[in-house]
């Protein structure tokens, strides 16, 4: 439920503590000084962020604290009891300090240069073959309660002039006495992290979730921050950004040597980092503590600041034998940020109202802005060169069968400090309320409406089964479904029935499966399918289903054939990072429009049709999760390829043709910083035999055979040609490609926020045996087909416009009917 993650986007970070002073550090004029070092009275450690505030927290009492800077002169400040905050200006030394100065070069550069040449020695997941470590891992989402007001606001309406009426607004009041009580949100895990073979893999051990029997698995498989700060790109919050001791980092960041400090007994230089761009989603600022003598990173502070101010604090422990930091401790916080910007989030873009710079219009505080996430991981139980072999390495989480399930005893013996009184009762009260307002079984209602289901009851209904239309059948009206969990974990049964309003014929489908295997998600399935199909499409057996409220393209198709088809396949996930489907049919086939198919002289109106087929895509950069119920892509990375071969057997159950058809489809997609995204398609098949005009390739037409461009404007398609009419091409062999590029979305009005998409599609193909299809008129795309379009979608309630234009050896006579205008149609759910 990724969606339980917009709860993070409305606060404001106050840490509770029993002693605590805030302030903010400037030079001489006034300016900030971002990373400032302060150190209390009782050696206590912070530093300024990137506006040069700071917050101290201490269990005992603060006397004084002490303020450090390259380049300025050391101040220590006497803590008041009656003063808060503290502005502190630094006043700038006459001459540097020779101490930290290692070249006539910008020191922080030359040191940079060492940091990244010695990576390799110094990243555990490069020097060290295997290890493995438990970690201990809790996240709230919360806020500091003395920080709201919690005032009952009221305000005077008139009617008339004559009537009084008072509004009463005492939200703040009440998010005031309930935070006071408990957190919004809690989770806790303990997990067991094994490294070998150039793989991790985290292995959860325990969770614990508030308001859940079973764990939200989504949330498990968020991923808020790098696990190694060394990678090339580093993540925070599903977004990845440039690393600042990556390969290339020099030419993305400036730098600036700050201070030597000591850490955990060893010598460190204290560098701040900020991208070079300016842009609001540009790259990464912090501060990086390298050890002076082996040049690997001893602390590391990665920060974004915009809408949401987004930080993750690496601590290391110097390992002497191994002559390694290796990492202890992580944190990751969310705060909210000052700017009136929009937030690329979850697969959409999310508007929200920030602070604001303008100090003339400030807007009252809201209890939602005093909120904030925190997640502290704590590493320990670390072992080195381990022999024990990983099972399943593939897999990049497990989740234990008993995860869900364990004793408190478990959670005393892992928790670095016992519950305190608000984190028991947010178990309680969260565990109450849950029950009381079903959040549990809401949220699976919620799941399976975005997968096109309802479940009424043992039986989950088919939303996509209910209407459609097409212009053979008409209006197809029908009820499908399938059973689910509360009928049976190990078997279910799954079917639909249709009717055609205008070629009035009724359809239905009726099949049965058997779990085989839980983990690997292994089925064995069997159907009986009465039913009509569109003319040469090509669908691959392991393509995820796709639930669209509204599905465009079929309205325009008006070539079908009608079939009949016994099915019994082995459907599984059991080869690391696939999912794959063994198929056998026997089909029979009866095309629906004018059509014969000349096999050795003979004209066949109808024919049967005996395959096997294997289909399979496998995603070998993906991430996968293991849980109890099953196997899933927690995350999902390009490029993946999806294979299918399908072969005719002769002599088996009347089967009347020889053939052999290899079908494949590459895709890759790569996303920017700046919220722009470029995908590419590369599909094609080969059909070699005999095969009917029914089961070759049309290359996804999506145009109108009619005269004028405005009787032509119809729904767009996802990959489909828009300038290409249908049963314009037909073939036995093509290569289809396509790019698309878009940008982000365009502020017009505050309402009116469309993406611009470019589009270029081409393909290829031929016709191998064309004397054996009698009937249809048709081209073939020896000579390629070409077209690029704009798309200007979401312009208004998910509705947008876009323009295509055909061109190329296969471009018409008449310059209009090369263009197509679409009206397009997107939803996102962020999923």
């Amino acid at each position: 439920m990724k969606l339980f993650c917009l709860f993070t986007l409305f606060f404001t970070l106050t840490l509770q503590a029993q002693f605590q002073i805030n302030g903010i550090v400037n030079d001489s004029n006034s300016d900030p000084l971002p990373f400032a070092t302060i150190t209390t009275s009782d050696n206590n450690n912070a530093i300024t962020d990137v506006d040069g505030k700071f917050t101290i927290s201490s269990k005992t009492k603060i006397n004084s604290f002490t303020i450090s800077y390259v380049g300025f002169q050391t101040k220590t400040i006497t803590v008041s009891d009656s003063k808060k905050f503290y502005t502190v200006y630094l006043q700038q030394k006459t001459d540097d300090l020779k101490e930290v100065v290692v070249s006539n070069e910008n020191p922080a550069l030359a040191i940079l240069r060492k940091v990244i040449a010695n990576k390799n020695t110094n990243n555990p997941q490069k020097k060290l073959k295997n290890f493995e470590y438990k970690t201990y891992n809790k996240l709230i989402v919360t806020a500091n309660p003395d920080s709201i007001n919690g005032r009952i606001d009221s305000s005077a309406s008139y009617k008339d002039l004559k009537k009084k009426r008072i509004n009463i607004d005492s939200s703040d009041y009440k998010f005031k006495e309930v935070i006071s009580k408990q957190h919004l949100f809690q989770t806790e895990k303990v997990s067991q992290y094994q490294f070998g073979n150039k793989k991790l893999k985290e292995t959860i051990l325990g969770t614990k979730m508030a308001g859940f029997k079973q764990p939200v698995y989504e949330i498990i498989a968020f991923n808020l921050q790098s696990i190694s700060i060394y990678d090339s790109k580093y993540e925070l919050f599903e977004t990845k950004y440039s690393n600042p001791v990556s390969n290339d980092a020099l030419k993305d960041y400036n730098y600036k040597l700050l201070d030597t400090v000591d850490i955990k007994g060893r010598n460190t230089f204290m560098i701040y980092f900020k991208n070079k761009e300016k842009r609001k989603a540009a790259g990464l600022e912090g501060v990086l503590y390298i050890d002076q003598e082996n040049f690997a990173i001893a602390k590391a502070i990665m920060r974004i600041k915009g809408v949401l101010d987004i930080s993750g604090i690496h601590e290391f422990e110097y390992v002497h034998k191994e002559k390694i930091w290796f990492p202890t401790n992580t944190s990751f916080k969310i705060v909210k940020g000052r700017n009136n910007e929009d937030i690329n989030f979850l697969g959409g873009t999310i508007q929200f109202d920030g602070d604001g710079e303008n100090l003339f219009e400030t807007r009252k505080k809201t209890a939602s802005d005093f909120t904030y996430l925190l997640s502290e991981s704590n590493n320990f139980d670390i072992h080195y060169n381990t022999t024990a072999p990983i099972k399943d390495p593939s897999l990049y989480i497990e989740i234990k069968d008993d995860a869900s399930k364990k004793p408190e005893e478990f959670w005393d013996e892992y928790r670095k400090e016992n519950l305190d009184l608000k984190s028991q009762r947010t178990y309680l009260l969260l565990d109450s309320i849950s029950i009381k307002k079903r959040i549990e079984k809401r949220l699976g209602l919620g799941r399976k409406i975005i997968n096109g289901y309802l479940p009424l009851g043992p039986v989950d209904m088919d939303l996509k089964k209910v209407i459609s239309y097409n212009n053979y059948e008409g209006f197809r009206l029908g009820l499908g479904g399938i059973t689910n969990d509360r009928f049976s974990k190990y078997f279910r049964i799954e079917g639909y029935g249709a009717y055609g309003t205008k070629d009035g014929k009724f359809k239905y489908n009726l099949g049965t499966g058997f779990l085989l295997e839980k983990n690997t998600n292994t089925w064995l399935n069997g159907s009986y399918t009465d039913d009509v199909r569109e003319i040469a499409s090509t669908l691959f057996a392991v393509d995820k289903r796709v639930f669209k409220i509204y599905d465009p393209r079929p309205i325009n198709i008006s070539t079908f054939y009608h079939y009949i088809s016994w099915k019994a396949n082995l459907q599984t996930k059991i080869i690391p990072k696939t999912e794959a489907v063994f198929e056998l049919a026997r089909t029979y086939v009866e095309p629906k429009f004018d059509y014969l198919f000349n096999y050795n002289g003979n004209l066949y109106s109808n024919y049967v049709m005996t395959t096997a087929m294997a289909s399979i895509v496998w995603a070998p950069f993906s991430d996968f999760m293991q849980t109890p119920t099953g196997r899933s892509e927690t995350e999902k990375r390009f490029p993946r390829f999806t294979f299918q071969l399908t072969q005719s057997l002769p002599n088996v159950l009347d089967n009347d043709f020889t053939f052999s058809k290899i079908d494949f489809k590459t895709e890759f997609e790569k996303k920017y910083l700046n919220g722009q995204k470029t995908s590419f398609l590369l599909q094609g098949g080969y059909a070699i035999g005999d095969v009917p005009i029914t089961h070759l390739y049309n290359t996804m037409p999506n145009n109108l055979n009619k005269e004028t461009i405005f009787q032509r404007i119809t729904f767009a398609g996802r990959n489909s040609f828009e300038t290409m009419y249908f049963n314009e091409f037909f073939s036995s062999q093509y290569v289809f490609f396509q790019i698309k590029h878009g940008f982000d979305r365009i502020r017009i009005m505050k309402k009116v926020r469309p993406s611009l998409v470019l589009v270029t599609r081409m393909a290829w193909g031929d016709m191998e045996k064309p004397e054996q299809h009698v009937g249809p008129a048709y081209k073939t795309l020896n000579k390629g087909f070409f077209e690029s379009g704009i798309e200007l979608n979401k312009i208004f309630k998910g509705f947008g416009l876009g323009g295509f234009y055909r061109y190329g050896p296969n471009q018409l006579m008449e310059f209009e009917d090369n263009i197509a205008i679409k009206i397009s149609y997107v939803i996102d759910l962020g999923l």
